[in-house]
C-alpha cells in the first residue's frame, strides 16, 4: 500500500519560512518523480515545485520561484519543500504526489497523493 504522509506545516508570519516533508512508503521511491501542489480556500488546486526521480531537475511554478527549494533524499524516501519569504498568498493546502515521468505533464500525470499539510502565512 502506497502512503504519502506531508508533515511540517502550520501558521507563520509573513516573510517567515518552513520547511514541509513528506515520506513515501510502499513504492520504490527512486522511481518517481516528486510534485507538490497547493490548494487554497475557493481555488483550484495548482503546481507549485516538482523534481525529477533522481533530483537532477527540479521545476517550480513562477510564483514560488526563488522563494521554494525542492529537494529529496531517496535513501530516506522523502521530499522536502524550503519555503522562504512566505508571503499570505502561499496559505493553502500543501500536497505532495509521486509520478512516472510526471514532471511538467500536469496533476493527472501523479498517481499517488497524500492527504495534504495546511500552511497558512499571516500578514
Amino acid at each position: 500500500q502506497v502512503q504519502l504522509v506531508e508533515s511540517g506545516g502550520g501558521l507563520v508570519q509573513a516573510g517567515g519560512s518552513l520547511r514541509l516533508s513528506c515520506a513515501a512508503s510502499g513504492l520504490t521511491f527512486s522511481n518517481y518523480d516528486m510534485g507538490w501542489f497547493r490548494q487554497a480556500p475557493g481555488k483550484e488546486r495548482e503546481f507549485a515545485a516538482a523534481i525529477t526521480w533522481s533530483g537532477g531537475s527540479t521545476y517550480y511554478a513562477d510564483s514560488v520561484k526563488g522563494r521554494f527549494t525542492i529537494s529529496r533524499d531517496n535513501a530516506k524516501n522523502t521530499v522536502y519543500l524550503q519555503m522562504n519569504s512566505l508571503k499570505s498568498e502561499d496559505t493553502a493546502v500543501y500536497y505532495c504526489a509521486a509520478g512516472i515521468r510526471a514532471v511538467m505533464r500536469g496533476p493527472n500525470a501523479y498517481r499517488y497523493w497524500g492527504q495534504g499539510t495546511q500552511v497558512t502565512v499571516s500578514s
